[in-house]
């Protein structure tokens, strides 16, 4: 009599085949993964993630801003999936790719600076020996004007002239009537320099003002505008065109005084007001001698 023998039904399980071996769903494409998810291979099935730079939002992976956590010491930029740190100008980054360090510019090259360069965060400046003056190119060194006082001198530098004043002479800065900016600012600012012994006797007459163009039916205002704040000296008319500067407290050196002469035109037949000012600095040795 032949032997019955049952049958046995065999099932694959869910991610299997039918050897038990593990079917990779992320490499046949048959995982339901969006296309904005990655896909990743587990035993028997697969699971869905987003890569780095990126977190899941409604089934959506969705870029990660980084720079909301200020991971860098200067600057940051958002990238798709990562940030990139940046720097301001005259550092570079470092190797941690989040802070910055210095440049060093004066190592660049040695023509820089045409005397000696310094290197500061973030920049550098140049410098210039005694007697000698930064150019405002910023790196060319000129010859300063020597000016001799009472037991001693003083390097003065060239005249600058500041917008919208203009040069017009080596010691001299208009602001030209046509121009807007000039609009109740004073006409010409001229620069004197003188010295003054220490101590010296008062009152006295150290300075003289004129007016050098007049005017018909004009008058002159002569007046101490700025750098008075010691009430050392006054100013006094001495004609309607001229004015003596006085200096009515002794003075102790060295010190150096700056004064704003001003002397002011007043035309009521044309209804002109305007301005000029000396600039006058004063050196007062440390001697009375």
């Amino acid at each position: 009599m032949e032997q019955i023998r049952p049958r046995v039904r065999v099932d694959a399980c869910v991610g299997f085949d039918f050897l038990l071996a593990d079917i990779d769903e992320c490499e046949t494409n048959s995982h339901h993964c969006n296309p904005t998810q990655v896909c990743i291979n587990t035993a028997g099935g697969y699971t869905c993630s987003c890569t780095e730079g990126f977190w899941l939002i409604g089934g959506q992976c969705q870029d990660v801003d980084e720079c909301d956590d200020e991971p860098c010491t200067h600057g940051c930029l958002n990238t798709y999936g990562s940030f990139m740190c940046n720097c301001d100008e005259g550092f570079e980054l470092a190797a941690d790719g989040t802070s910055c360090i210095d440049l060093d510019e004066c190592s660049f090259s040695e023509f820089l600076c045409q005397h000696s360069c310094v290197n500061t965060p973030g920049s550098f400046s140049c410098i210039c020996p005694p007697g000698y003056y930064v150019y405002e190119d910023g790196r060319s060194c000129e010859a300063q004007v020597c000016f001799n006082f009472q037991g001693g001198y003083t390097c003065l530098d060239p005249l600058q002239c500041h917008s919208p004043y203009i040069e017009v002479s080596d010691n001299q800065c208009m602001c030209s009537a046509e121009n807007p900016a000039c609009r109740d600012k004073p006409f010409t600012i001229l620069y004197r320099h003188m010295d003054l012994s220490s101590g010296r006797s008062v009152p006295a007459d150290i300075f003289q003002m004129q007016a050098t163009t007049r005017y018909p039916g004009a008058f002159y205002i002569f007046q101490i505008k700025s750098g008075n704040d010691g009430r050392e000296f006054y100013m006094r008319q001495t004609s309607n065109v001229s004015a003596t500067l006085v200096l009515s407290r002794p003075i102790r050196g060295p010190r150096e005084v700056v004064l704003d002469l001003e002397m002011v035109t007043v035309n009521n037949v044309i209804n002109f007001r305007g301005s000029s000012i000396i600039r006058l600095t004063i050196f007062v040795s440390e001697h009375p001698f």
